[in-house]
């Protein structure tokens, strides 16, 4: 589930086998896309394709290795630092990568920031128009590998956290991703049923990262778990929702206190770096799938983000995907980012 485990598996007798499952997917997401907007593959020229370092040298079909040793680069940023390359974009056919476009179609996949910082979080700073920030500000892009920027006119620092995949549904008992039946936003009271509320008002089957902020927080508030995730009636599971009776166990807050504290570790080494003190940060740019569902109270009650002001934590969803698209639609967003 995380990086290095699909660096490992890659360089191993199963080598190529997860760039033919990345491209199976797209494939068959391009053939549905075609479908409803009722288009023929040959139609497109051209696609754009962001992710992390070793996500997207991976779908290109390079070998991954260098990235899980140090120092955690890709081949490409190696063949920069040599200069046998101006940037670490990468410009290929779709016919050479098995995507079923039209047979002249190319694909662009943006320029890496360095090591596990990849062309996603390049397309966050687009999104953002990063150049421009004259204010102090940090971005976060949450996720299995979380990545924190900071900021500051022609200054910035990055690092990439570790997180595990807690937050986004996998090694907790009942938790997925953002999907139907999966709990969003939960209101913790322990004399009544917990107020839920589901994605698509169905039963409730799991619970995704939005819902798990808010119930880490819930128990905290209402004295139920201390600060070790230890559930004060000595209990090894809390049953938050008797629908199903869907549980959170002791295993599971150990989980997902790992995650968090590799978000907020993450965030405050990025800031001490930088210099500058948590108040002077402008704004808190909050990036990916479910950042648009967190309650920043909660998140911020719990550690899961820095101790802003919640009124400067702006939630910028899935900014990886706007920088995508910027890209695709303007050469001059992608000249911008080779030369950033």
């Amino acid at each position: 589930s995380d990086v290095m485990n699909r660096i490992s598996y890659d360089g191993g007798k199963y080598a190529g086998e997860l760039q033919a499952v990345l491209v199976s997917s797209i494939n068959f997401e391009i053939g549905e896309m075609v479908k409803i907007k009722k288009l023929r593959r040959n139609q497109i020229y051209e696609i754009v394709a962001v992710g992390n370092t070793t996500m997207r040298d991976i779908f290109l079909g390079l070998n991954v290795q260098t990235i899980g040793v140090k120092p955690y680069k890709s081949i490409t940023e190696f063949e920069m630092i040599d200069d046998k390359r101006p940037h670490t974009a990468i410009t290929a056919t779709a016919k050479s990568l098995g995507l079923r476009i039209n047979r002249n179609g190319m694909v662009y996949t943006g320029p890496l920031i360095s090591s596990h910082l990849g062309s996603d979080t390049s397309a966050n700073l687009l999104t953002i128009d990063a150049e421009h920030q004259r204010d102090p500000f940090l971005l976060v892009d949450v996720g299995t590998n979380t990545e924190v920027v900071f900021g500051c006119s022609d200054r910035y620092i990055a690092a990439s956290c570790p997180a595990g995949p807690a937050f986004e549904g996998g090694e907790i008992t009942f938790g997925m991703p953002g999907y139907g039946g999966a709990i969003e936003h939960i209101t913790v009271d322990p004399n009544l049923p917990n107020t839920i509320e589901v994605i698509d008002n169905l039963d409730p089957v799991g619970i995704c990262g939005s819902g798990l902020i808010d119930l880490i927080a819930g128990l905290r508030k209402n004295n139920m778990m201390n600060e070790l995730g230890v559930f004060n009636d000595k209990s090894s599971q809390y049953e938050f929702s008797e629908v199903n009776n869907l549980t959170i166990s002791r295993r599971d807050l150990s989980a997902l206190s790992q995650a968090k504290a590799a978000n907020y570790c993450g965030q405050a080494l990025v800031i001490r770096e930088s210099g500058f003190k948590l108040n002077e940060i402008s704004n808190l740019f909050l990036a990916g799938g479910f950042a648009n569902y967190i309650d920043v109270h909660n998140a911020i009650e719990i550690g899961f983000i820095a101790g802003i002001s919640p009124n400067q934590v702006k939630k910028i969803g899935n900014a990886s995907l706007v920088g995508a698209r910027l890209m695709l639609l303007s050469l001059q967003s992608r000249r911008k980012l080779e030369q950033f």
